[in-house]
């Protein structure tokens, strides 16, 4: 599973002024990443508005994307819910021609316990044509998954092959690198632990900032894969304040209103999310003009 090691970048949805997908701009993100030494994309994950997005665009979103990276890279599609029948019937008749690999978010608002994980997980394992990395996110999901939990997933199913965790918690972490099985991927979640986690034993990441600021935070990844942790800080240091600006109100607001400095996307964002205040959009127009 050497193609999930590096940088990933949760793709945003872009939209236009009336709400409507803007494929154009989408395209534009695509070839953007591509040509600044990302590793994957992911799509239709939470950044990408997943949950207020229809199925009928989350097809158009993955047609777009596959059309526009042409095979250069690996593609993650997400595929994940607090309804474990819904999730296995999605898998079983989802036309994943192009995909690599499955992005399957822990069960969000249900609040399962550990057992009710694992069995979650099983059941998509066991009904995936496709490597699985699970998505840890306790922050969203009301739940936190446990070490131990991921870790008997990842010695049960052969299919599992990575997590991105992104419990912002480094003790969890570390004990997912110490115990993990040899070739299971932990993939940082968390883009101000990202450089961290992979100097500790990880993989990389699954970036939100880093499909803005692809070049740097891709080298970044390379040099703490590398072990390279001197020169690795010093790009975490000059982009640590725009990593808080985009999580400080919600995301993708905070990523949208970049995207839009860089004249790549707008800012766009679908109820109940609303765009950055003006306070927050005046803070990364200065730090973009400034980097």
């Amino acid at each position: 599973m050497q193609k999930f090691v590096g940088t990933g970048v949760a793709l945003v949805t872009p939209f236009k002024a009336d709400k409507s997908v803007d494929f154009e701009a989408l395209t534009q993100l695509v070839e953007f990443n591509i040509n600044n030494g990302v590793n994957y994309l992911v799509i239709n994950g939470t950044t990408g508005e997943s949950a207020t997005i229809t199925d009928q665009e989350k097809l158009e979103v993955i047609a777009v994307i596959v059309k526009a990276n042409n095979g250069r890279l690996p593609l993650v599609l997400g595929v994940g819910g607090n309804n474990t029948t819904n999730v296995v019937e999605e898998l079983h008749t989802r036309d994943f021609s192009n995909i690599d690999a499955i992005l399957s978010v822990a069960p969000y608002y249900s609040k399962p316990t550990q057992e009710g994980f694992y069995q979650h997980f099983k059941a998509i394992a066991e009904a995936s044509p496709l490597p699985i990395i699970l998505y840890n996110v306790p922050g969203r999901t009301a739940k936190n998954m446990s070490a131990e939990t991921t870790l008997r997933l990842a010695n049960d199913f052969e299919n599992i092959v990575a997590i991105k965790e992104a419990g912002n918690n480094t003790q969890q972490y570390l004990e997912l690198i110490k115990n993990k099985p040899s070739d299971f991927l932990i993939i940082s979640g968390d883009d101000d632990l990202a450089l961290a986690i992979t100097l500790a034993g990880g993989s990389g990441v699954i970036s939100v900032i880093g499909q803005a600021f692809p070049k740097a935070f891709s080298k970044m990844i390379q040099l703490g894969l590398a072990g390279k942790n001197k020169e690795a800080y010093q790009i975490h240091f000059q982009l640590m304040d725009v990593v808080d600006y985009i999580f400080e109100e919600n995301n993708p607001a905070g990523i949208k209103a970049v995207l839009q400095e860089l004249k790549i996307t707008s800012n766009e964002v679908r109820l109940p999310l609303v765009k950055a205040s003006e306070e927050l959009q005046t803070k990364i127009a200065k730090f973009v003009s400034e980097f």
